[in-house]
């Protein structure tokens, strides 16, 4: 924030930044090196800037999706790339992550005909809403998938940084992983600026210059006052292993209350949710068809806020970015939670 109120002042600062400053890009490449061990990016070829995540996952199939094209997408997940595709004349295949697969998709399960016109591949661990992580393996199998069909990787890495098993993994760091496509790093998540839409997209350089062409007919680029806070963020990294320790203190006293009302959850790998199965019903009555059945049954009865999946099994997802002053107001928040749901007494 002090970073921003420096560079605010600058009048150098308050033109048009296009497709990103040198500067970032520049420090973009480094931390890629300090932080996930990704070495021999370009940093003029192979990254840019984007206005967050989400508008570039919008751009890709701008830059590779013709009419009747398909875009390969897990599921549940974040869904903008399959918007796109389908606003293009794109056909979307939905790749299920199951949990007796780790939640990991099956790729080698899609139809043949199919692949043949398959140009995108989105993937995105750690994952949203399941948590979970991708090996290094997985991630060979999806290079070594890419190359043979002729496909175009995005990965969503926004919550790479919030790992809580080792070392943080990046796409990127997996050899051939850059032949086939690229990487998208968020800083709402790793640094805690959200609403300050800042990301990059590293990786293959055609890619990278595909999307750069959507894109500067797109936008004219972040405030250049918010790439530079962007810097000191990347040059900061304590910022992010503060922020991972708070999720993971808080994630664990979730999984306990969840558990005391009847949940199955489990420590997540990566991110900041837990992802877990719903309850049929409570004992004052109420059934449940649905996962959306009981997240509107939480926020009517107890004003606890969840998001249902029903894409593949019935699911939910709490989060762990509720508005705390402190560890103790985290554990007071938390203990009222558990106490509502406690009081529902649902049925599993």
């Amino acid at each position: 924030v002090e970073a921003l109120k420096i560079e605010c002042a600058k009048p150098e600062n308050r033109g048009y930044a296009d497709n990103g400053i040198q500067e970032l890009k520049d420090a973009a490449v480094k931390y890629m090196e300090r932080f996930y061990g990704v070495k021999g990016i370009d940093p003029v070829k192979e990254i840019l800037h984007s206005i967050g995540s989400k508008p570039a996952f919008a751009m890709f199939p701008s830059a590779f999706i013709n009419e009747g094209d398909v875009a390969l997408v897990t599921v549940p997940g974040y869904p903008i790339l399959a918007t796109h595709t389908q606003w293009y004349g794109g056909n979307v295949i939905l790749l299920p992550l199951k949990e007796e697969n780790n939640f990991l998709p099956d790729i080698n399960a899609i139809d043949k005909e199919e692949l043949k016109k398959a140009k995108l591949l989105y993937i995105n661990y750690p994952n949203n809403p399941t948590g979970a992580v991708a090996t290094a393996d997985f991630f060979k199998k999806v290079i070594e998938f890419a190359k043979k069909h002729n496909i175009v990787v995005v990965h969503d890495a926004a919550y790479a940084a919030l790992s809580y098993n080792g070392k943080p993994l990046s796409f990127l760091s997996i050899d051939g992983a850059k032949d086939v496509g690229v990487e998208i790093h968020s800083f709402s998540k790793a640094f805690n600026m959200t609403g300050w839409r800042l990301a990059f997209v590293a990786g293959n350089e055609k890619v990278i210059s595909a999307f750069g062409h959507v894109k500067d007919n797109y936008d004219s680029g972040q405030f250049i006052a918010i790439q530079k806070a962007g810097i000191y963020a990347l040059e900061h990294t304590e910022i992010t292993e503060k922020i991972a320790v708070k999720y993971k203190r808080r994630l664990e006293l979730m999984v306990e209350a969840l558990n005391s009302a009847g949940f199955s959850a489990k420590m997540p790998q990566g991110s900041f949710y837990l992802y877990v199965g719903a309850p049929k019903g409570a004992k004052k009555g109420s059934k449940f068809k649905t996962a959306e059945d009981v997240s509107e049954y939480l926020i009517t009865e107890k004003l606890i806020s969840t998001v249902p999946w029903d894409d593949v099994g019935h699911y939910l997802r709490f989060s762990a970015t509720f508005v705390a002053k402190n560890e103790e107001d985290e554990r007071r928040v938390i203990g009222e939670m558990k106490k509502r749901l406690g009081e529902l007494e649902l049925e599993f």
